[in-house]
């Protein structure tokens, strides 16, 4: 079968952007099954878009876990993107896929997934939005670290607002979701900057309570968008 020919569902167009513009990732740091449970907990209190990223497991057991999300994420209308692996973002029927900064060629991603498939793309400079505008293949930039976070250490020092909206300048249409240390109170000025959304990992999946702090979350959203 061509690239072409291979889609994720057999819709006409890229999914809607979701609304509240909220997106949970998953935290490979804990078991499948709480993760399912704060998965579902968010989907119920309101979150729309659920980022699978876990780094650790293999193919099947991450497959498995796809599938199991995309039950949850389809029963609460929210998008599923799966991060990095296209082949199991296509297996599960996924929503679209969610590409690091070192992973391929958003234009053959794109050309695998179709273009009904929602693609996002990290990426951690203003320069780096500029192109990837350019470029005209993504659905969404995810940039960051905002603030200092443990899971993204490894990108250095948090980058702050004024990255920001050097990067929301520098991606003209393309829509920026900041990552990185995001709460309910930092919301109001994340959105100050002009992006469109934020996606958050600790904030939900470390939380005692995911719901409440995912409800906490939309209403700040919310406040910002009225």
């Amino acid at each position: 079968m061509s690239a072409e020919k291979i889609s994720l569902r057999q819709e006409p167009r890229t999914p809607a952007f979701p609304h509240p513009p909220l997106f949970v990732i998953t935290d490979d740091a804990l078991g499948n099954e709480q993760l399912r449970e704060r998965v579902e907990a968010a989907c119920e209190a309101g979150c729309r878009a659920v980022q699978l990223r876990q780094r650790q497991l293999p193919g099947g057991p991450l497959l498995e876990l796809a599938l199991e999300l995309r039950a949850i994420t389809r029963r609460a209308g929210a998008l599923l993107l799966v991060n990095d692996r296209l082949d199991l973002a296509l297996a599960a029927g996924a929503d679209g896929a969610h590409l690091p900064s070192n992973s391929f060629d958003a234009s053959d991603a794109r050309r695998l997934l179709g273009e009904h498939a929602m693609l996002g793309l990290s990426i951690h400079s203003a320069e780096e939005a500029r192109l990837a505008a350019e470029q005209g293949v993504v659905d969404y930039l995810q940039f960051g670290p905002v603030y200092a976070t443990g899971s993204k250490k490894k990108y250095g020092p948090p980058q702050g607002i004024e990255a920001l909206e050097r990067v929301v300048e520098s991606a003209g249409a393309v829509k920026v979701i900041a990552v990185g240390g995001i709460v309910s109170a930092r919301v109001e000025s994340v959105m100050a900057t002009g992006c469109a959304g934020v996606s958050v990992i600790g904030a939900v999946m470390s939380a005692p309570d995911p719901g409440l702090e995912t409800s906490r979350l939309l209403d700040a959203l919310s406040t910002c968008s009225s």
